[in-house]
């Protein structure tokens, strides 16, 4: 644990005690009702999956053979080590709620795996889905992840999210009521946003009953619709460098309800999918720096 917030081992000894858990990605072959048609087509401007879904996680491969790839790789330096079954790529909660039950027992019933994350839309969340993961919760350790993003509309529409702020508000406090974990995923530094608005994000989280948040800085990927207007001219977006994002990031700890673990600060694209901001910094490299600025602005 920072002396100034809490990390995500921290957050997870609460509910593992000494035990190492690491997270394992899982691509269940799900689609995204903002590419599917059924709120929208195209995707957020921003997005392509593939900047962040591993290898191991490729579709075509049932879960119960990528939970055993991902064991395979880290079992060999920790063979003690539990997992939780990361439901990463796309909207993680849409579709059937019959195979997606299926498809949680599937990773549950995998040996080691503790419980599960999974990562969806705020606006992908049926009572129906709460009342099952709820279920699930009693037996296991359940996250929902919920990709915020913003609490600015005006910035939502804008990256062509199709969902509002309200939209999180609503899910977090059903998922809460449900004794479900949540976790909310923010973007710093989406088009239009000023530092001032990032934080305000910040305010606006500090009054949800929220467990943990990842934000990472806006990243500029290949062959998204965000790049290609940035590349054509027809869109302007500022992009970070590392010091004056550590000075953002230092701005966000001071600000957070403090109770809130912060899993991570920043996301590493592939070298090939990505086009800036270009550090040269691993990921903990860069907490490293901030823990340095951290220490030296309180010390």
């Amino acid at each position: 644990m920072s002396a100034r917030y809490i990390d995500y081992s921290t957050y997870l000894a609460r509910f593992f005690g000494g035990t190492k858990i690491q997270k394992l990605s899982v691509n269940a072959g799900l689609s995204c009702p903002n590419r599917d048609g059924t709120i929208g087509y195209g995707g957020c401007s921003y997005c392509n999956n593939s900047s962040f879904s591993p290898a191991y996680t490729a579709p075509a491969v049932d879960i119960t053979a990528q939970l055993q790839r991902g064991k395979e790789f880290f079992a060999r330096k920790y063979p003690q080590m539990k997992y939780l079954a990361y439901f990463q790529s796309y909207t993680n909660t849409h579709g059937d709620a019959a195979r997606l039950h299926e498809l949680y027992r599937l990773a549950l019933d995998v040996q080691d795996v503790e419980g599960l994350i999974i990562a969806t839309r705020p606006d992908s969340i049926p009572d129906e889905l709460v009342d099952l993961l709820s279920r699930i919760a009693q037996e296991h350790y359940v996250m929902v992840e919920l990709g915020a993003e913003s609490s600015h509309n005006k910035t939502l529409d804008l990256v062509n999210r199709c969902h509002h702020w309200e939209h999180t508000v609503d899910a977090v406090k059903r998922l809460n009521d449900a004794h479900i974990h949540v976790g909310l995923h923010l973007i710093m530094g989406l088009p239009g946003e000023t530092v001032p608005m990032m934080l305000q994000t910040i305010d606006a989280v500090n009054k949800l009953p929220v467990d943990t948040i990842k934000i990472h800085q806006l990243q500029l990927i290949k062959d998204t619709p965000l790049a290609k207007a940035v590349q054509s001219g027809n869109q302007s977006v500022t992009i970070f460098d590392v010091e004056s994002y550590v000075d953002l990031c230092c701005k966000i700890v001071a600000r957070l309800r403090p109770d809130i673990a912060i899993e991570r600060f920043v996301s590493q694209s592939p070298d090939n999918l990505l086009i800036a901001p270009r550090w040269g910094l691993k990921n903990y490299q860069f907490t490293e720096l901030l823990k340095k600025a951290l220490d030296k602005q309180h010390p």
